[in-house]
């Protein structure tokens, strides 16, 4: 085994050696800089950066710099390629370091406008990639290259569309529509005449806006060219917002779904060439270190090349006298070899499965969050609307109709939050609210929210509630209102032509613990003894001789799931064509005074004449109207941003009582405008506005320099008693 160590390093030696002597010509660069860009083309990613690794180490061997930035710059596709647009940005910009060192103006010109195209394109830093994309724009000029000024003053009133300055973007664009018509390119026109339609949009000059809109598709619709897929993507889009905007709602969806068919056609094209790039993710890391090290590898190797002969001798005694070091400990080693490996081997076997688990649960609590988020925001804009409308309308404050939607609302919250946490509910995770109620009003909201389901089916529901039950009671409400709804629109949907009975017992008093037993008792086609143990299971519906009955197949399992929280269980009897009866049994304790602290734990005392400033970061228009309507109807002064890099402006100039900030805005979110808030040295208490999940975001809130947090959507008493709460905090401290 000594004899071969020494062969194997004396034939490192001697390679090492000759690798010193090899030459290399630009020519070889440059073929392996057309190789790695064919490659790159076909997508096999891996090949591309070994070639472009290659190329640029023999580059800085024959120190041509020019060849060096066009390696960096290949080397920076492929990181694009992958979607990591940090790494990208960073080789783009050691090409650039280069270019600026030769009199290629044509080299500079591609750098920058690959940069401002990781920049824009990737959403990254729009400032920077405007920056870089002007930078383009003199070298193309400088070069004379009519094509190139047309695109770089494409791209950059693209960019200033993006963030909404049009008045910028215009000139850019406008410069370019007679070069264009009268010799421009088939993308050249499709990118001019889709920013014209956003333009034009934008000033309220439909009507040609919609000539431009239309032109973009008619060049769509004549070319079956790659690229074109994607720009016709883009007019979908902009052609669809254009019209909802203009409230033609009939087209805004027309092309919303034309939008999202070649959406998904896209999307399981790029599944078939992902797969072949996938296979080359892991190496990532690997290839940008390796990169990373070859300047100054190379730059060592150069300096050293005289004493590598002294290296290599060095390195031959330090590795024997290691040997030697490793015989002596041979025989004492030999057994905790054996056991170490298979401790190894044991190791890596826990260490994928414990990776792979914490992958697929990663990806689970990001699906989870995702829909939790997608789910509540238009459901903030549901009850937010609904109070609007009390508030604007009080002869409706009694409407059933309104009341109706409110809770229904409000129900439909509740229902998203367990169906998306149900393993929550199977861990114990999910804690029962103490809140104040009438049990015959919450009966009376839930069957009036079900009654065009009776109606439907020509049933007939009836409500006996004993009158011995205190008026007010403490514990979940809405947490009931679901099990009730759940059971009693069950026994509507399954009974045609028949009675639906409600009855609430009081059964029992154990000290201030009222017992009160709930039946829900229909004649309906009932269950089959069969499938009696089964209707409790997650996603199972039971086999009907209708075939109309629809659902989730989750609503008796919740049922089951949250009268176990209450500490009680449900009770089933069911005959086939005669009729189906449930009945729990559920304590909620009766104290006046612990129900008067509850209530007046939720009043807050908005008599007061002071008006208090309340700024509002938020992106979403329906989200800013919900609560600007909120705020100016109870003594404060609303102002609304749409995302932070507005919000920092405004705070630079005006003072404020309290900020409300939502977390998931583009541009810069919430987390890192309240950080930057700090950073100025604003004081202002900031309350965080959010659809996600409080235990999902509570860390980073508090860590980015917030006050509170308000989960959407919310009552309006609960966020006046957080702002009044936070403003008390401040003058307490002055």
């Amino acid at each position: 085994m000594f004899q071969k160590l020494i062969f194997s390093f004396i034939l490192f030696a001697f390679q090492f050696g000759f690798a010193q002597s090899e030459k290399v010509t630009d020519k070889d660069v440059k073929l392996l800089l057309y190789k790695s860009g064919d490659y790159l083309t076909d997508l096999e990613c891996g090949n591309s950066l070994n070639l472009a690794k290659k190329a640029l180490s023999a580059a800085l061997i024959i120190e041509d710099i020019q060849l060096v930035a066009r390696a960096y710059n290949l080397i920076g596709l492929n990181f694009e390629e992958f979607s990591d647009y940090k790494k990208a940005i960073h080789f783009y910009y050691k090409g650039l370091e280069y270019a600026n060192l030769s009199s290629n103006d044509t080299l500079k010109y591609g750098l920058n406008n690959n940069l401002g195209n990781v920049y824009c394109y990737r959403k990254v830093n729009f400032k920077e990639g405007i920056k870089h994309y002007e930078k383009g724009l003199k070298y193309a000029y400088k070069i004379n290259d009519e094509l190139k000024i047309t695109y770089a003053k494409l791209n950059i009133a693209s960019a200033y569309f993006a963030i909404g300055d049009y008045k910028k973007g215009f000139p850019y664009l406008k410069s370019t529509e007679k070069i264009i018509n009268e010799a421009g390119g088939l993308e050249a026109k499709l990118f001019m005449n889709s920013l014209f339609g956003s333009y034009y949009s934008h000033i309220n000059e439909n009507q040609k806006a919609e000539a431009s809109f239309n032109e973009a598709l008619r060049l769509c619709g004549e070319n079956k060219e790659a690229f074109v897929e994607n720009h016709t993507l883009d007019v979908y889009n902009d052609f669809s917002k254009y019209y909802f905007k203009n409230e033609d709602y009939k087209n805004a969806y027309l092309y919303l779904d034309k939008f999202n068919q070649l959406k998904n056609k896209i999307v399981n094209d790029k599944r078939t060439i992902g797969a072949k790039i996938t296979g080359t993710q892991v190496e990532l890391d690997e290839y940008k270190n390796q990169i990373d090290k070859i300047e100054s590898e190379r730059y060592i190797q150069k300096l050293n090349i005289k004493q590598s002969k002294i290296v290599v001798t060095l390195f031959i005694v330090v590795f024997l006298v290691l040997l030697l070091l490793s015989f002596t400990l041979y025989k004492n080693n030999r057994f905790k070899k054996k056991v170490n490996y298979e401790l190894t081997i044991a190791n890596q076997e826990l260490m994928i499965a414990k990776e792979k688990a914490e992958e697929a649960s990663k990806l689970k609590t990001q699906f989870v969050s995702t829909i939790s988020h997608e789910l509540r925001t238009p459901l903030y804009g549901v009850v937010g609307i609904t109070n609007m409308i009390l508030d604007e309308h009080k002869e409706l404050i009694n409407s059933p109709y309104i009341n109706s939607l409110k809770f229904s609302a409000k129900y439909l919250l509740s229902l998203v939050n367990d169906i998306l946490q149900i393993n929550k509910i199977e861990e114990n995770k999910i804690i029962l609210e103490s809140l104040t109620f009438n049990i015959a009003d919450e009966i009376n909201t839930v069957l009036s929210s079900l009654q065009f389901i009776a109606n439907k089916n020509k049933n007939k529901i009836k409500c006996e509630i004993d009158t011995a039950i205190p008026e007010s009671l403490i514990g979940d409400k809405l947490r009931l209102s679901q099990i009730l709804m759940n059971l009693v629109s069950n026994a509507l949907k399954f009974t045609k032509k028949g009675k639906v009975i409600v009855t609430v017992d009081l059964v029992r008093v154990d000290g201030k613990m009222n017992y009160i037993k709930f039946k829900v008792q229909d004649n309906g086609i009932g269950i089959a003894k069969d499938d009696q143990d089964r209707i409790f299971e997650k996603f199972v519906q039971i086999e009907r001789k209708e075939d109309d009955y629809q659902g989730t197949g989750l609503g008796l399992s919740i049922v089951q799931r949250l009268i176990e929280l209450f500490g009680s269980e449900i009770f089933l009897e069911s005959r086939e064509g005669v009729g189906t009866t449930f009945t729990f049994t559920i304590g909620f304790e009766a104290d006046s005074i612990k129900s008067n602290k509850i209530i007046s734990d939720f009043e807050v005392d908005l008599t007061s004449s002071q008006i208090f400033k309340v700024l509002v970061v938020e992106d979403n228009k329906i989200n800013q109207m919900v609560t600007k309507k909120i705020l100016e109807g109870n003594n404060f002064k609303c102002q609304v941003v749409d995302d932070g890099l507005i919000a920092l402006k405004l705070l630079k100039k005006e003072t404020f009582d309290v900020i409300l900030m939502d977390l998931n805005m583009p541009i810069i979110n919430g987390f890192d405008t309240s950080r930057k808030i700090r950073e100025i040295g604003v004081t202002t208490p900031i309350v965080a506005l959010t659809a996600f999940a409080k235990e999902e975001v509570i860390e980073e809130v508090i860590a980015s320099g917030m006050n509170d947090i308000i989960i959407k959507p919310f009552e309006p008493v609960k966020l006046f008693q957080v702002i009044i709460n936070q403003i008390n905090k401040i003058k307490k401290s002055d």
